[in-house]
């Protein structure tokens, strides 16, 4: 797959089935994120695979509500990292930039493989900390739930959840985000509530 295939094909589908997670996966995905341009090469994301059956029931008691669909999952990944891990440009915290950028190699990867890696935001750090054994020191950025798409919208999924499985939501139109030479006041965005 292209590049740019990868990107359009890229979905957050929620509808998912499963698929067998391979030794050979994990470590394309991982390849796929270590390459990812950080700061100085420092390379600050670090991530645990889950793919054992009852680790991956335990991690439901972490999830929001709105989040009962990545019971699905055949494999979940913890995207974390450490403020330490990355540089510090005048008091940044840059390592949430380099993890990100690890973290979109890995999911547009994963697309490439045909796989769904759909990154969310709805979980307890704390009981993912726990559950994963990860140090109370580290952040823990993102999970990427991952599976095969399902033809057959799941019955896990809201109606809003359902309407955004059946059409890609709509993007930004580019001058919404792109200013040439200087800031000018359609990037502005109200603040998500």
């Amino acid at each position: 797959m292209e590049l740019m295939d990868a990107i359009h094909t890229r979905r957050a589908y929620r509808s998912l089935d499963p698929v067998d997670i391979n030794e050979e996966i994990i470590r394309s995905l991982g390849e796929a994120a270590i390459l990812a341009a950080t700061c100085f090469n420092s390379q600050p994301a670090r991530y645990v695979f889950v793919t054992d059956p009852a680790v991956l029931e335990e991690m439901q008691g972490a999830m929001t509500k709105s989040n009962a669909w990545t019971r699905q999952a055949s494999m979940i990944i913890a995207a974390f990292s450490h403020l330490d891990y990355d540089c510090k440009p005048k008091g940044r915290e840059y390592y949430l930039f380099g993890t990100g950028m690890q973290t979109a190699q890995l999911i547009l990867r994963a697309t490439d493989l045909g796989l769904v890696a759909h990154p969310i935001a709805g979980y307890d750090e704390d009981k993912v900390k726990t559950i994963l054994g990860i140090p109370e020191d580290m952040r823990v950025i993102t999970l990427v739930i991952v599976g095969k798409k399902s033809d057959t919208i799941s019955p896990l999924l809201d109606e809003g959840q359902i309407e955004r499985e059946k059409k890609r939501p709509e993007r930004l139109p580019q001058n919404k985000f792109i200013a040439m030479n200087h800031f000018n006041q359609d990037l502005i965005k109200e603040p998500r509530k």
